[in-house]
């Protein structure tokens, strides 16, 4: 549980800002935390002890600015309070600080690689993702993992994290017509967790397959049955009866 000092006074997120207004100067950083949401939508259908966050604001104090990063991922939370759902994540609340924080720099770098690195790690966040798509030299992807109390950089690709039942990782591939490096969800073995619009095109597919497997079938059963005429009539020329 996160400690830290509180005034007596606790408002609600209803009389906090729950926007910095500030916009995002780069598409992904709308795109890909929205992509982790949608697959973790169908990965985790049913289940109400999970919450994830995008480009909202975590209070640490009422009265400090909230940090706002563009994802971020909570374990053992209320799905929702109620129908109007939450505005931000305050974490006298919430008692639980995210358990994985997903940052994507934009043009402007905005601390990403020093002061939020040290904030998360204070707020005792276990992982910290790192999304860099400017970065040539260096991996654009950066997974770092709260280890006695400082990040240390995985070096691989995609992260098994036990703590969370995921990996997380990137790889090239087709998304929203776009083909291009996007960041997943991925199992214990390294497989992919598709998208919900590849789970669509699966079940179309698997629903196209037993179309075929069933008109094919119906064809096998109308040759044999034509065969079968064929050799009754035959059997009528020599004056059997085939009855």
């Amino acid at each position: 549980m996160y400690q830290y000092q509180l005034p007596r006074y606790l408002p609600t997120a209803d009389e906090l800002p729950n926007s910095d207004d500030t916009p995002v100067d780069n598409e992904l950083q709308e795109i890909i935390p929205n992509l982790l949401k949608s697959i973790l939508r169908m990965l985790w259908k049913g289940r109400m002890d999970w919450f994830f966050g995008i480009d909202m604001g975590i209070y640490t104090h009422p009265e400090q600015p909230p940090i706002v990063p563009d994802g971020f991922l909570s374990l053992n939370v209320e799905r929702s309070f109620d129908e109007d759902l939450r505005l931000s994540y305050l974490l006298w609340e919430e008692e639980i600080p995210p358990i994985l924080v997903l940052e994507v720099v934009s043009a402007k770098p905005g601390g990403e690689y020093t002061t939020k690195l040290d904030k998360y790690a204070e707020l005792g966040v276990l992982y910290y993702v790192i999304y860099n798509p400017k970065r040539r030299r260096k991996a654009r992807l950066e997974i770092h993992k709260l280890v006695n109390g400082n990040y240390e950089l995985q070096n691989t690709n995609p992260l098994w994290m036990p703590e969370i039942g995921l990996g997380i990782g990137c790889e090239r591939a087709s998304y929203d017509d776009l083909t291009r490096e996007w960041l997943y969800w991925y199992d214990e073995n390294d497989r992919r967790y598709p998208t919900p619009y590849e789970q669509i095109e699966q079940e179309r597919q698997r629903a196209d397959n037993a179309d075929r497997a069933i008109e094919q079938e119906r064809q096998q059963t109308e040759l044999e049955r034509q065969r079968a005429d064929r050799l009754a009539a035959k059997l009528r020329d020599l004056g059997i009866d085939p009855d």
